[in-house]
């Protein structure tokens, strides 16, 4: 049987219809629903951090991460000096965390952001030397942009059940240029051991440390692979593929005890 024109004007209207909800549907879910995760650490935005912080700590009120202290505004950069001991501050944005490209179903590639702000830790500087130094991450609290896969990794991939904390400790001195105390940024290697997945292996993290209002700011990112440190990749209906490995991520502040 022949259609008739009006039908097939009809059927020719319903299918453009269709394709204009579907085209409607992705630019509202990349514009506006899809929930990118944030930026690669960078001293930059670290230092933007530490301001935003200093300028709330400044107007008396209580950071948005619920911590009650902040570094004090003003002063001189140098006059502590970046010999001594320092802790890590979390009533800034201090964190650990990674970066992972997958291939989600129905979304295509995108980037898993996860991090945890419950750091502690120690670095002793001794003339212009990082001498020693322990930073420990809880990887319980990691957090990403999707709260299902932050689910997962109870019992997949990095098994924080299992291993609810990763750690690194320093092995070698590492110089920290006396620029560092005028506010100069310096590019550092943090020579050290890395536990992640109850695995202990030596890694190298290239990283920029630089001192401002009395806050030592450490930031640095290096590519792990998963089979190093017998992680196996999370299986999901949602996740079609993943990389074999992933960045990690490092946002410290810390101050002199």
């Amino acid at each position: 049987l022949e259609e008739s024109p009006l039908n097939l004007k009809m059927i020719g209207g319903a299918i453009a219809g269709f394709a204009v909800l579907a085209v409607g549907a992705f630019v509202l879910w990349f514009f506006v629903l899809r929930e990118d995760g944030p930026e690669a650490v960078s001293t930059d935005s670290a230092l933007e951090s530490l301001d935003k912080a200093t300028t709330t700590a400044a107007a008396g009120t209580t950071p948005a991460s619920g911590a009650t202290t902040a570094p004090t505004a003003g002063g001189s950069t140098t006059s502590t000096g970046i010999n001594g001991t320092w802790n890590v501050d979390t009533s800034v944005e201090t964190f650990v965390g990674y970066r992972v490209k997958e291939e989600l179903a129905g979304i295509g590639g995108t980037e898993a952001v996860g991090r945890t702000a419950k750091v502690t830790g120690t670095v002793t500087i001794a003339g212009n030397k990082a001498t020693a130094g322990t930073i420990t991450a809880d990887m319980t609290a990691l957090k990403s942009q999707e709260s299902l896969r932050d689910g997962q990794l109870r019992n997949q991939g990095i098994e924080y059940s299992k291993f609810p904390t990763s750690e690194f400790k320093l092995t070698g001195a590492v110089d920290v240029p006396a620029t560092v105390e005028s506010g100069t940024t310096a590019k550092v290697t943090l020579k050290g051991d890395l536990t992640l997945h109850g695995v202990t292996k030596s890694v190298e993290v290239p990283a920029e440390v630089t001192l401002k209002n009395g806050t030592l700011v450490v930031v640095g990112q290096i590519t792990l692979q998963f089979a190093d440190y017998a992680i196996n990749k999370p299986n999901s209906p949602k996740v079609v593929g993943m990389e074999d490995k992933g960045v990690m991520e490092l946002q410290l502040f810390l101050k002199k005890s």
